[in-house]
């Protein structure tokens, strides 16, 4: 077998098994796209096929090292690098030695792309890992109402509330529209549907004949997906039913702080992608200047 098919075998064993772990996000073909579905392995492969397909002659013949434990990244990354050569790119920024420069260089041009997509997803994410953590806090804060809490006192929190949840939504809003940093991102997607059905769950005062939040007034518009608070039909519970108004409170700040700090939990979604980013902007960190010597400069990232 020659040196070009013994690594590829060894990257597709070593992918198949990272990604039977869940350790890593599952590709999304050939599409490629800057969302949740493009992960490390995304990249990794991409540069491998390459390898694979262009540089056999440069290879050495011999298994890569580490191929006996092809289940590794360890392993991976060995073999990525395996057939790293010293052929020096041209005044173009093109590796004219290769088979075919041109494909070389647009694989150069999606890795320089993609590490600024991932770099701002990672940001982005990370913030709203954070503003959860707040949403987290404001939810608690309603625990502290009760029935001796006088009416205007209850409008005003829950009326915080409304704004914090707002301000939550409003601040990744653009970020997870079409061609947003977060558009199609899983993570960022679970925790906006999460949030917003902790609201509308009608199972909050059930108990006092109430069904959820929108029956003392607080509820969800359903085209501005924004909280809203109706003062009018909050008074008029508090007014019949006020102790039942309390206690769906008091069961919605349990269970909405409950949610949100799950979502933030290790091994859920959030901390997953973080994980899969960090994962794969250290992997082109540390590997640029050698792909680029290998395969070319590739175009630079658009402005933003």
């Amino acid at each position: 077998m020659s040196a070009s098919n013994v690594t590829n075998a060894n990257i597709q064993l070593a992918l198949a098994r990272l990604g039977s772990t869940g350790a890593l996000s599952s590709g999304a073909g050939q599409s490629l796209p800057t969302g949740e579905g493009v992960s490390f392995a995304d990249v990794a492969l991409q540069v491998a096929s390459l390898q694979a397909q262009t540089l056999g002659s440069l290879m050495n013949s011999g298994a890569p090292s580490g191929a006996g434990d092809s289940g590794s990244l360890n392993a991976l990354l060995a073999s990525l690098n395996a057939s790293a050569t010293a052929a020096a790119a041209s005044s173009t920024g093109r590796v004219s030695s290769l088979s075919d420069p041109e494909a070389a260089w647009q694989m150069m041009s999606f890795i320089n792309r993609q590490e600024v997509a991932f770099k701002s997803q990672f940001s982005e994410l990370g913030k709203m890992q954070s503003a959860l953590a707040g949403m987290q806090h404001n939810a608690e804060s309603l625990g502290g109402i009760s029935t001796a809490s006088d009416n205007e006192s209850i409008r005003a929190k829950l009326q915080k509330f409304a704004d914090e949840y707002n301000g939550w939504v409003q601040s990744f809003d653009a970020d997870m529209q079409d061609g947003g940093t977060l558009a199609g991102t899983r993570a960022a997607q679970v925790s906006r549907y999460e949030l917003e059905q902790g609201v509308t769950n009608i199972f909050n005062g059930a108990r006092d004949g109430l069904h959820g939040l929108g029956d003392i007034g607080l509820s969800i518009d359903p085209v501005s997906k924004l909280a809203v608070l109706d003062g009018a039909r909050l008074d008029a519970v508090l007014a019949s039913n006020k102790s039942g108004a309390v206690n769906a409170v008091q069961e919605f700040s349990v269970s909405f702080a409950k949610s949100a700090e799950m979502l933030n939990s290790d091994g859920n979604f959030i901390k997953n992608r973080l994980d899969n980013l960090s994962r794969v902007i250290s992997y082109i960190s540390d590997n640029k200047p050698a792909l680029q010597a290998e395969f070319g400069l590739g175009d630079p990232p658009p402005a933003a």
